[in-house]
């Protein structure tokens, strides 16, 4: 934790920053260039009201713009403007609100998690050994008969209690006391709040039947009940602590990918070892056996097994040599290779997978909203029941009223209620990630699995990328060669995979350009035109020439079209794999009771083929972006809830419009930023997968919603009419948050 203000000025250093920050994306274009998402881990919390008092306190400092913290992963992100603020500023906020804040890249982040765990372990050990020794020093009062143990020896059993009872309140119960104290020189509420209300009573009843056993109070003591109460507290929270890192490890594994040094190649020759953040493109690196690769680059020396599953989902081993490309976070399993750094820092693939995830673990979906707003309200109504449940029972026994409060204060904690939500979504986004599907907006799980519909695109998506020319027609005069040529010009100017096919055709035959082509602009699912003499169309028949007019009969249908401003030039028809897993993912789909459509801007007798072969139904083919967009929001006037998967740049507008959208992750830019999840591999089954695994995730959270409700419908009127003594209460407390957690972890089984 940063709580030497020397050491929070350290990270004023620009190259600081930058360890934990990256460049705001603007939301308009008057967004100011130096902007900055930072991301930071917040210690000390323990309940949605200190992420609500967190935004507070960062949002009072001048030039933060906004902030987000999640309860769940203890994650904030922090947008601010460097001209107006400085980290060691929003830092200090966080410090002086009473919690400490680690940046989300800073290399003690791990040892400061270690030791948080260790310091938990310590205070359950203490309050399970003290809770033993009190409980046996207790049960003679509980089995013994009228005049079987003397005043003296009573005397001497309560006091060892109180002895034995001190390191419980003084250590165990150290954090439920500051976090207390903190929130009341903040002049807010949060869960520890009642919790060490009802310790504070307990002891100090205790305490004074100990000292005063013919007070007011009487002279009943509940040391036995107030450790019971910790240890079981204690033992709930520390369990979902170890929980909580399992079901959001799926970050902290991907973040902690990249090594801390390399070994750079010097101007002589030898390899140095550097720190990573030192490497920079085009620097040549050697990576050993079991290290990770720190950026992306092309492999110059070796033959390697590179392990891509984080990144790519693909689990099996993947063989890189000479030319192959390797990833920041990958790891190198077998040999020793030696890598030319083509891209570094937030420019790698690695880089833009943590940002998504970054945002991901974020975010708050609705239902996780609800929870963090009716938190605050319930709190306040949980003392004001505590202590009209002591002024009832205050003139009958004013001992067992305040116990009766106790027992209120504790039962009605609702730690089960804010951890229902997030608890689920967070363990069903680590199993994605770690198939390989990054989820870009929380909200879009719940989304995913109400859907009914699912539209695919098909090039791309349902087919490979790569395509090949299998017919090839031109004009009297015109070679295949001088068309491929010219439409290669045309074509590099695009990345639809149509496109690509005729440049790599091209590429492949060693012909150089044919013409350099001006003035190119492209009509989304239509064709590219350009031209320096004469103007040049390059796409379907009916953006070609009016109609398809002047095309021959037997070259009508073929996928593109070159033409020039009044004759027909050249057609090319190309084949395309359908993916192996496309017929069996769209019967999984079915399956599930989704409706599956295809909607491409493809050829009709083409996008039906494609139907047909994994066995889509609803087919449309020549559909342009307005038409894909038209019949989707059709269907959602119907109320269908859709989901789109697609990777082409006229898939943008209806992956921004559908409730749900994925898109691979060698989609295009347009493609990736309108998406809710990314695939970043090839496979098409983890969609059908994702979309149980939503529906799998829902059913959890809806049962921990039902369950929270049921604890405090069922524990709250027996607290309250003072049959659930605070022991017992606080074992209720510490199952509950427990049950939420371990029923969230089901989710991470299997996918």
């Amino acid at each position: 934790m940063y709580s030497d203000p020397s050491t929070v000025l350290l990270l004023d250093d620009r190259q600081e920053w930058l360890r934990f920050s990256q460049p705001h994306a603007p939301t308009s274009s008057q967004a100011s260039p130096q902007v900055w998402d930072s991301h930071v881990v917040i210690q000390g919390m323990h309940c949605a009201a200190c992420s609500f008092a967190i935004e507070d306190a960062l949002l009072a400092v001048p030039g933060v713009q906004s902030a987000e913290v999640n309860a769940a992963t203890h994650r904030a992100k922090i947008v601010w403007s460097e001209a107006l603020v400085s980290p060691s500023m929003w830092m200090a906020a966080i410090a002086k609100a009473g919690y400490g804040a680690l940046p989300a890249a800073d290399s003690t982040l791990r040892q400061a998690r270690q030791l948080e765990t260790r310091r938990a372990l310590w205070r359950w050990l203490v309050a399970g050994f003290c809770m033993m020794q009190v409980m046996m020093y207790a049960y003679p009062a509980y089995v013994s008969g009228e005049g079987d143990i003397t005043p003296d020896m009573v005397f001497l059993l309560r006091w060892a209690s109180w002895v034995l009872t001190l390191p419980v309140v003084l250590f165990s119960c150290g954090p439920f006391f500051s976090n207390a104290l903190r929130d009341i020189r903040q002049r807010r509420i949060s869960m520890d709040l009642p919790v060490a209300l009802g310790m504070v009573i307990t002891f100090a009843l205790s305490s004074a039947a100990t000292f005063e056993p013919h007070g007011m109070f009487g002279g009943e003591v509940y040391y036995d009940s107030l450790t019971m109460f910790v240890f079981f507290l204690l033992t709930g929270r520390w369990l979902e602590l170890r929980l909580r890192d399992r079901t959001a490890g799926a970050l902290e594994v991907l973040m902690n990918r990249l090594p801390d040094s390399v070994e750079r190649q010097q101007t002589d020759g030898r390899f140095e070892r550097v720190a990573v953040r030192r490497v920079l493109v085009d620097d040549v690196i050697r990576v050993l056996a079991g290290e990770s690769f720190p950026a992306d680059g092309v492999v110059l020396q070796g033959q390697t097994l590179a392990d891509e599953a984080l990144l790519t989902g693909e689990s099996r081993p993947q063989s890189r040599g000479v030319g192959s490309l390797v990833v920041a976070g990958s790891h190198n399993l077998s040999a020793t290779v030696v890598v030319r750094v083509t891209q570094v820092g937030e420019g790698t693939q690695f880089s833009k997978i943590v940002a998504l995830m970054e945002d991901a673990s974020l975010q708050k979906p609705r239902l996780a909203q609800l929870a963090d707003r009716v938190a605050k309200p319930f709190l306040i109504g949980v003392l004001a029941m505590a202590a009209l449940s002591a002024v009832a029972w205050w003139p009958s026994n004013p001992s067992h009223a305040l116990m009766v409060a106790v027992a209120v204060l504790v039962v009605t904690c609702p730690c089960a209620l804010s951890l229902a939500t997030p608890a689920a979504m967070l363990a069903a986004a680590g199993t994605l990630a770690r198939h390989g599907v990054l989820v870009r907006r929380m909200q879009a799980l719940e989304s995913l699995a109400k859907i009914d519909t699912l539209i695919f695109d098909k090039t791309g998506t349902l087919t490979r990328d790569g395509q090949r020319i299998t017919q090839v027609w031109t004009a009297e005069g015109t070679t295949p060669e001088q068309a491929l040529g010219i439409a290669a010009a045309l074509a590099q100017h695009s990345v639809h995979p149509l496109s690509r096919a005729l440049v790599a055709a091209q590429h492949d035959l060693g012909m150089a350009l044919a013409l350099d082509v001006g003035d190119v602009h492209e009509v989304m699912g239509q064709g590219l035109q350009g031209g320096v003499v004469q103007t040049l169309r390059l796409g379907s028949a009916q953006f070609c020439l009016p109609q398809g007019k002047g095309i021959p009969e037997y070259a009508q249908t073929c996928q593109v079209h070159l033409c020039n401003e009044n004759a027909w030039l050249a057609s090319w028809q190309l084949s395309e794999d359908v993916r192996d897993d496309a017929a069996q993912t769209v019967q999984s789909l079915q399956a599930l009771g989704i409706d599956v459509w295809l909607l491409s801007g493809d050829q009709v007798e083409t996008v039906q083929r494609v139907a047909q072969r994994v066995g889509i139904a609803h087919a449309v083919g020549a559909c342009s972006p307005q038409d894909k967009l038209v019949r989707m929001q059709e269907a959602q006037a119907r109320g269908a809830q859709v989901a789109m998967v697609g990777d082409g740049l006229n898939d943008g507008p209806v992956l921004a419009g559908a409730h749900v959208s994925m898109a691979f992750g060698n989609a295009v830019p347009l493609a990736q930023s309108k998406s809710d999840l990314v695939l970043m591999g090839g496979s098409l089954l983890v969609v059908a997968r994702s979309v149980k695994l939503a529906r799998h995730m829902l059913r959890v959270v809806k049962q921990n919603l039902a369950w929270a409700a049921l604890y405090n419908a069922v524990c709250v009127p027996l607290a309250a009419f003072g049959f659930l003594p605070a022991w017992l209460a606080g074992l209720g407390m510490a199952l509950s948050s427990l049950w939420v957690v371990l029923n969230a972890l089901r989710l991470t089984k299997g996918f």
